[in-house]
């Protein structure tokens, strides 16, 4: 039997957000599945193998004179045993996209995973959408948490539950010559917000608590960091934000997200949604404490075992700056370890295949 081929078909690929972060990690568990995996998207964040495929209606944003062609994502995906539908069919931030790849995929006679990482009904403005995400036969439905699990239950669709993995022997970041090209001052104590820029992000609740440890911590400066760019027209309200800022701000991108954890002091989470909550996990991993607001999936990370710090109690975040506690910061990190190594993502993957029936390849 020849190479099996797998392709990653998504609005966006290559960069920094979560879906692009876990698209990659799947690659990588794919191919040591053995699969030749290449990418289908409307845009990439990073340079393209010569395998890669860019359609640039299927960019998040819709572009005028870009019609969406179902036929050309069809003759993308032919050759491939296997489509992984990376959120593209899960939420319509492109809705002439979505509906593209959908009726592509329906005349694909191939194997699809639809991974979701967002579900329609999580935001008002797409619930009305309920062609999403497609039925389809000989297809694998997997959600990244129990939440959005029982979320397709109640509108009859099976699915299972992979959550997002995490490297765990990646290259520990470089703390001082981040903080010294940042301007961080070894006392200075670095309040930092690993997301992106948009609404529901709540940059002004994070930067409240970091406004709030002044107080605090009134012997040290305290700084707070945004490493993500503004997006969804949030530009001039993130201006704003910060131009009103009370203690100095910084808004910038390193090139590798583990400088930025070995840079901070406490890293915050101040989302009113996340399908899951990436940094969360990722702090841990680099043994930073988190400050996290109760969006709905932390409640199911938090049964694993996790600690987190409230954001809204500056007191108690203080405090354990003060007076660190080496036992729940490890106490993460093996919880990380056990339930979310990355290292188990191909198995986990078998599995979810073998449900389906998949056992074949």
């Amino acid at each position: 039997m020849g190479t099996r081929t797998a392709v990653l078909l998504s609005y966006r690929l290559g960069g920094q957000d979560g879906v692009s972060v876990e698209a990659r990690k799947w690659q990588w568990a794919l191919q040591h599945l053995g699969f030749a995996v290449r990418r289908v998207a409307g845009e990439f964040d990073d340079d393209l193998s010569a395998a890669d495929i860019c359609l640039p209606f299927l960019a998040r944003e819709r572009r005028p004179g870009q019609p969406a062609e179902h036929r050309e994502i069809g003759r993308a995906v032919a050759d491939a045993d296997l489509v992984v539908v990376e959120n593209l069919c899960s939420l319509p931030l492109n809705l002439e996209a979505a509906r593209a790849a959908a009726a592509a995929l329906a005349a694909f006679a191939g194997r699809v995973v639809f991974h979701h990482h967002d579900l329609p009904w999580e935001r008002a403005e797409f619930e009305p959408y309920t062609e999403f995400p497609p039925r389809r036969s000989n297809s694998l439905h997997v959600v990244i948490s129990e939440q959005a699990r029982a979320a397709l239950a109640l509108r009859g669709m099976d699915a299972v539950t992979i959550r997002n993995g995490f490297d765990l022997d990646a290259k520990p970041g470089r703390r001082t010559s981040t903080r010294r090209r940042l301007g961080f001052s070894p006392q200075d104590v670095v309040v930092l917000q690993p997301t992106r820029a948009i609404a529901r992000k709540d940059v002004g609740r994070g930067l409240d608590l970091a406004e709030r440890l002044t107080v605090e911590l009134p012997r040290r400066r305290v700084r707070y960091w945004l490493t993500g760019p503004a997006e969804d027209g949030y530009a001039t309200t993130l201006e704003d934000i910060l131009g009103a800022a009370r203690i100095s701000t910084t808004h910038l991108r390193t090139e590798n997200v583990s400088d930025a954890y070995a840079a901070s002091d406490v890293v915050v989470m101040p989302s009113r949604w996340e399908g899951f909550g990436n940094p969360v996990i990722e702090a841990m991993i680099a043994r930073r404490p988190v400050a996290s607001a109760p969006y709905p999936v932390l409640r199911e990370l938090l049964e694993l075992g996790l600690h987190v710090l409230p954001i809204d109690d500056p007191s108690a975040v203080a405090r354990f700056l003060q007076r660190p506690d080496a036992g729940i910061l490890e106490g993460n990190r093996d919880v990380v370890a056990r339930e979310l190594a990355l290292a188990d993502l191909p198995k986990r993957l078998t599995d979810a295949f073998g449900r389906v029936g998949w056992a074949d390849w």
